[in-house]
């Protein structure tokens, strides 16, 4: 789960102790009710990294990073772009960085990667209702829409567009405000991507658009 906006002493234990589940939380360290993450797992991780190990990148409590036997999880709530040029800059810092921590992390275990969450960019056009209306909108930036490029570029697979390469009408995002949801007039920004020699290991995935209860909707991967 992304964007919970919660730390972990504030759960009560109904949440944070689910019986069968081991449960692992980032969250902000700047301000409470702000950004934040969390894992529930059914098989305890080998390891656990909360964050990137760069300060100013990690304080908004944005990344897990759960090491299995045959693959690390990466569990992210990238930065959105808007509110100006200095935002947007910290956005794109911390895709770079990202990008060379998961590739890091890739070369020095030797492990397939699965990185999901709100990645808080539509890629191309077919992954926005309105494209042509945002295209000068955060979002769908050429700069932000060139790092998924660089993404893809260094492998790593977009699953729900490899499975679905021509799907359109197929969003994660409704903006809540003009009751976007009803008219489906959304954004896919919401992903998992795996390296490739994971693609082979994936049976299906789905967006969950019927579920209610956020401006986003769930992402169903299972592995075979």
């Amino acid at each position: 789960m992304q964007e919970v906006k919660v730390q972990e002493d504030q759960l009560v234990d109904e949440i944070k102790k689910i019986e069968g589940y081991y449960a692992y939380f980032d969250h902000s360290k700047m301000r409470k009710g702000y950004s934040g993450v969390a894992v529930y797992t059914k098989v305890k991780p080998e390891k656990i990294d909360i964050g990137m190990g760069i300060p100013e990148l990690d304080q908004e409590g944005r990344l897990l990073g759960l090491y299995f036997k045959d693959f690390v999880l990466f569990n992210i709530y990238f930065p959105n772009g808007g509110g100006g040029p200095v935002r947007l800059d910290y956005k794109l810092r911390f895709y770079d960085a990202f990008l060379a921590h998961i590739e890091k992390v890739r070369r020095e275990t030797g492990k397939k990667i699965i990185f999901c969450g709100d990645v808080n960019t539509a890629h191309e056009a077919i992954d926005l209702a309105r494209p042509k209306e945002n295209e000068e909108n955060t979002g769908f930036l050429p700069e932000e829409r060139a790092w998924l490029d660089e993404v893809v570029n260094h492998g790593y697979v977009d699953v729900f567009r490899h499975f679905y390469p021509a799907k359109t009408g197929a969003y994660t995002y409704w903006d809540q405000k003009s009751a976007a949801r009803e008219r489906n007039v959304g954004w896919r920004i919401d992903y998992f991507f795996v390296s490739p020699d994971t693609v082979k290991d994936v049976k299906s995935i789905k967006i969950h658009s019927e579920i209610l209860g956020s401006d986003h909707c769930p992402l169903e991967l299972i592995l075979k």
